[in-house]
């Protein structure tokens, strides 16, 4: 029993992993099609800029998953990821987030099956890390997507996809 459980643990946290590679290229992707100017563009005073958003990404994996997960101290300030306008490059951010979701790889390469059952506090919440993790990857994915969303409406026909279909089983027209 204790095999299949390593097995599964292994299974979910290499998912996570290929999860946060694959929203890490499209962020990358659309930081590499805007300026420093529309980094921190924001459609109305109430919504997030791009900036904003990776900076949040950034908190949130160190919070849920290095420090919940991991147990490295939590250093994260959650109102500034979104009070903040700059000056901070694209590239500055980028780098920011890959080197926290490197540290939450290594992370989660390191933890066993019996430190993602244990429960210990995140943000609040009582939760397992099978359930820290479940709750950062969504997360992360959704914000991606928020980020490509931004990047087209600001970019408008000069968006360049990440990907296109490109045979009919893939769903090219």
């Amino acid at each position: 029993m204790a095999a299949n459980q390593d097995k599964v643990t292994q299974e979910v946290e290499r998912r996570s992993s290929e999860c946060l590679d694959g929203c890490i290229a499209r962020i990358r992707h659309c930081l590499s099609q805007v300026s420093p100017a529309q980094v921190w563009w924001r459609p109305n005073d109430q919504m997030n800029s791009i900036a904003n958003l990776v900076l949040h990404l950034t908190g949130n994996v160190r919070r849920w998953v290095v420090s919940g997960i991991g147990g490295a101290q939590d250093i994260r300030h959650r109102p500034t990821e979104f009070t903040a306008r700059g000056p901070i490059l694209p590239e500055q951010l980028l780098t920011d987030l890959l080197a926290v979701v490197d540290d939450a790889k290594t992370t989660l390469l390191g933890a066993s099956t019996e430190n993602l059952l244990q429960h210990r506090r995140v943000q609040g919440w009582t939760v397992n890390g099978f359930e820290a993790l479940f709750d950062c990857i969504p997360h992360f994915k959704g914000h991606a997507q928020e980020i490509i969303c931004l990047t087209r409406m600001q970019l408008g026909q000069a968006y360049r996809f990440y990907w296109e279909p490109a045979t009919a089983e893939q769903g090219a027209g």
